[in-house]
This record gives structure tokens, sequence and C-alpha cells, in this order.
């Protein structure tokens, strides 16, 4: 589906972000800038199907840690139209349901680990043609062989174009060893987190006592 030029052109970052960390607000302002975007919605996965439906922290302190990550950064929004919703939190849904009620360019950002997996996915082909993509790169791995089994064309090193006129961009992101996965394990063993998560995100799960068991 051709997209309109003119439309304000939104980033939409889904997670889990259990719990929202500086590498995952670094790499989508770095997007965020080499796109032009004028906002960055992080849609909380309240049920991730990949990964069971589950997740570590409840969905409430999750939603109440992304929003306080957020919010000094005029071109960040949380999005909680997953929390909404009822079953399991598939992209492809949120999608449907932003394209209509928005009038703008959506870009679905994933990493690129996840964007190797996406055939996996739900309706994963109109997911595909149904907004841009933006694949954050870190690697040096060559992805223009999958992006061709995927129905995507060359149009310069950096941006691929499908038939339904939908675009893909690689766009190259800060390596940042930090992980949601690290930092519940810091917390368990009852070592510092300061400096990998919102100073206030540290001090919410200090006081709630997350990730501790």
């Amino acid at each position: 589906m051709a997209m309109d030029k003119s439309e304000p052109k939104i980033g939409i970052f889904g997670g889990t972000f259990d719990p929202v960390h500086l590498g995952h607000l670094r790499v989508a302002e770095e997007v965020r800038e080499s796109l032009g975007l004028e906002e960055v919605w992080f849609v909380l996965s309240a049920r991730p199907p990949h990964k069971g439906g589950l997740a570590h922290a409840p969905v409430e302190d999750r939603w109440e840690m992304l929003k306080m990550a957020l919010e000094n950064n005029p071109h960040f929004k949380p999005c909680d139209l997953e929390l909404k919703r009822e079953g399991p939190s598939y992209s492809i849904d949120t999608v449907r349901e932003l394209r209509k009620t928005l009038k703008v360019q959506l870009f679905f950002i994933i990493g690129e680990d996840a964007f190797l997996e996406i055939r996996t996915w739900k309706d994963w082909k109109e997911l595909l043609q149904s907004c841009n993509f933006a694949v954050m790169k870190r690697t040096r791995r060559n992805l223009t062989g999958f992006l061709r089994e995927l129905g995507y064309e060359k149009v310069n090193p950096s941006e691929f174009k499908n038939q339904k006129g939908t675009s893909l961009y690689l766009v190259k992101v800060t390596k940042l060893e930090i992980s949601s996965t690290l930092i519940r394990t810091l917390v368990k063993n009852g070592s510092s987190i300061r400096y990998l998560v919102p100073e206030q995100v540290r001090k919410y799960i200090l006081e709630k006592g997350l990730y501790r068991s």
C-alpha cells in the first residue's frame, strides 16, 4: 500500500520493556534522527506471543517504568494499545488499528535478529505491506538475499522497496551491550543497575522489589 509522503512520520517500537533501559532509548533516538521521524511510539507488549505470553514484571509495573523513561523526551510517547486489547499482543493487530485511526506514515522499528524471524509472526506478509520497516543494524551481516526472498528490491544500500510501495530501511545503531536480561540478573544478585536504566526506573525497581527472584 503506497504511503502519502505528506503525512507525519511516526515510528512504532514494540517490546516487553522488562525493564526498559538506556539501550532501548538510545537506538530509538538514533532511528528517529536517521529517518526524520516526528515521534517514536513505544508500544508495550502486554502478552508477548513469542515469550509464551509471559513477562517477569507485571504489566502495570512495566507500563509505569516505560512512562517514566520517556517523559523527558518530547519525541517519545508511550502507547498502551496492546494493554487494552485481549489475547496475545500481535504486532499486525496494532498496525491495523493505527492505520484505521491515524493519517500517518508508520515505520515499524525492529532489531535485526527479530527481523530475521519475521516469517514466524502472525500475518507477516500483511505486516510488511502495511507499513514501512526500520531494521536496526548492529552487525555487518548482509541482508540483501533475505530481503529479496521477502519481496524487496534494493533502492540504495540502506533502502529497499516492495511491490506494495512500502519501504524498508537498514539503520545502523550503536551497539550497546545492555539488555533487560542483564538488568534482571544484576538486580537478582544485588548488584547496581545505575547508568543502565533511567534513574527514575532504577528507583522504581528498587522500591517495588522487582526482579528479586
